[in-house]
């Protein structure tokens, strides 16, 4: 039984902590400035083919991608 509570101790404290850690971690690198161009571009999903529908080949993509991100 003793062994229950040392481990117990340890996830209550240790796990708390490093899972807060992690948290933290994973806050700070969404709002890192260098994810800007990620978020921009993530973010204009919805309008992509606003205008157009999806083209059928790849040359056509390629050119609609280009002037999506003007």
């Amino acid at each position: 039984m003793e062994e229950y509570t040392f481990l117990r101790t340890l996830a209550d404290s240790w796990g708390l902590l490093a899972m807060f850690l992690f948290f933290l971690g994973v806050v700070v690198w969404v709002f890192l400035p260098s994810r800007r161009k990620a978020h921009e571009e993530s973010k204009t999903i919805p309008f992509r083919h606003e205008d157009a529908p999806a083209p059928d080949d790849e040359e056509d993509e390629t050119r609609q991608r280009k002037e999506a991100r003007r």
